[in-house]
């Protein structure tokens, strides 16, 4: 009878605790699609501004259009370096956030801030010399100085587009992330009603042509910049934290932090950028419908990796909030939570892809052009072979993601040199150009490495994990076994006692 009652008495009580566990994840999805939907916004926002962009400048002629994807290939390089040592803020406000120190979380901001100054400065000096590099590298004279007007006025908005990064990353580590969305929104018809003023010199307005695009993005950026500082220093709840108090203190040990953390990330980034852009290379070896079908994809890919970015960036925050909560299991909680999500919004879209890739293809490409119907079947093979694809980026950002929110970089920086460059560039170059598979077996290559810099990324952020609850059961079991010898030495001194008074 007794076993009876407490076979039951378990059974209620692993009942009761599974009910908590999934009461727990349902809580913690809910908390990450809330902070995750306005930061995918966001991103998905800024691709909008840079497809306005495009398309007013490609009114102005094909010359002008190469120019400044050249330009912007010139500019998104040094900028990815320096944003990339930004990443830092959030997982760190987070951290200090959870721990309800909000002394570090506004030094998080401020360093963010004067690292956003100080990095503005080489930006711009190689945007300012771009017609330089791209001589040296062999482009034609005419294109390389339409490509420097076009950079000559995209310079000047290098700092207070780091600076709105560095805001960004301090609302989303204190759960309001919601006006970095309504500035990114308001940001989109202005940025097409100068890029309409200024490139084609409306309304009294010059005509400014590539430096009027350059110019309206620069304008856009310090708006935003302003408006977000506004917010940050002005606006319940952000001003309890007095954001701008003691500016000019600069603190050593947490900007060496944020470089010690962001560096790894900024050359993790330029690395895996490097392997699509050689990946171009490689496709232009092979044909021009093959290089056009890559662009085609590698479009498609860049728009739907916003949402698992958003997703990211909302995973380093819960993580950095269980960090600075001490709460090891919310650590995990938060990382696996969010990877699911991300792989089911993946799964979604990877499908809806796949139903519609000839549509895709051929929104792209009119179909009267030369060699339209070879790029569209290449493009084609490309979408539907993303089944694999779409749902191993998502993987792999969040996790990263995660595992920033743990300050965990070095890592997953030996990690993209093994997964894309060990692996997916010695495939793709086997696959695609030895093997004669051409831009399917180029981007086969692509598809196992990310696959494997996804798996070894989800490892990473187990091994860790794991670790943090084996240290914390560790000390759990120190604390008890002390606990116990303390209320056995208590309870022996006070036989003694008793003896005494015997």
């Amino acid at each position: 009878m007794h076993k009876m009652v407490e076979q039951k008495w378990t059974s209620a009580w692993r009942l009761k605790l599974t009910r908590r566990m999934n009461s727990r994840a349902f809580i913690e999805l809910s908390e990450t699609a809330k902070l995750a939907l306005p930061m995918a916004l966001t991103q998905i926002g800024q691709i909008v501004m840079t497809t306005t962009d495009l398309v007013f400048i490609g009114h102005i002629g094909a010359e002008a259009i190469a120019a400044a994807a050249l330009a912007g290939r010139i500019y998104i390089l040094a900028f990815t370096f320096g944003s990339g040592l930004l990443v830092p803020i959030a997982s760190l406000a987070a951290q200090a956030f959870g721990a309800n120190n909000l002394a570090v979380v506004r030094c998080a901001l401020r360093m963010g801030l004067w690292a956003a100054m100080i990095l503005a400065f080489p930006i711009m000096a190689v945007a300012l010399c771009g017609e330089q590099i791209l001589l040296a590298f062999g482009q034609a004279p005419d294109t390389a100085q339409l490509a420097q007007a076009y950079l000559y006025g995209l310079a000047w908005g290098a700092m207070p587009a780091l600076g709105f990064m560095a805001l960004r990353g301090f609302m989303g580590a204190v759960n309001r992330p919601e006006p970095i969305l309504w500035i990114t929104l308001a940001a989109i018809p202005v940025n097409a009603l100068l890029d309409y003023l200024l490139i084609y010199g409306k309304l009294g307005v010059p005509r400014l042509d590539l430096f009027g695009a350059g110019l309206a993005t620069t304008l856009v950026n310090c708006a935003a910049f302003l408006a977000c500082l506004w917010f940050a220093a002005m606006r319940h709840p952000f001003r309890d934290y007095n954001v701008l108090a003691r500016f000019f203190r600069f603190d050593w040990p947490l900007m060496r932090q944020l470089i010690v953390i962001g560096s790894p990330i900024s050359i993790a980034s330029l690395m895996v950028s490097g392997m699509f852009s050689t990946a171009a290379l490689l496709a232009g070896l092979i044909s021009t419908s093959a290089l056009a079908a890559h662009q085609i994809a590698l479009q498609v890919t860049m728009i739907l990796s916003m949402i698992p970015v958003g997703i990211s960036l909302a995973a380093a925050v819960r993580v950095g909030h269980a960090v600075g909560c001490n709460d090891h299991a919310g650590i995990k909680r938060a990382g696996l939570v969010a990877i699911l999500l991300g792989v089911m919004i993946a799964a979604m879209l990877t499908l809806a892809v796949i139903a519609t890739r000839f549509e895709i293809a051929e929104l792209f490409l009119d179909k009267s052009a030369r060699d339209a119907d070879e790029t569209i079947r290449l493009a084609t093979e490309l979408l539907l072979g993303g089944a694999s694809f779409f749902i191993a980026d998502a993987i792999q950002f969040i996790a990263a993601g995660n595992l920033r929110g743990l300050k965990d970089t070095r890592m997953p920086l030996l990690f993209a040199g093994i997964a894309y460059w060990l692996i997916g560039f010695s495939l793709s170059y086997l696959i695609g150009l030895k093997m004669g598979l051409g831009i399917v077996g180029i981007w086969s290559g692509l598809f196992i490495g990310t696959n494997v810099y996804a798996a070894l990324l989800f490892l990473r952020f187990q091994l860790l994990t794991n670790r943090l609850a084996l240290q914390n059961h560790d000390v759990a079991s120190a604390n008890h076994r002390h606990c116990t010898a303390g209320s056995a030495k208590d309870s022996f001194e006070m036989r003694q006692r008793k003896k005494g008074r015997a």
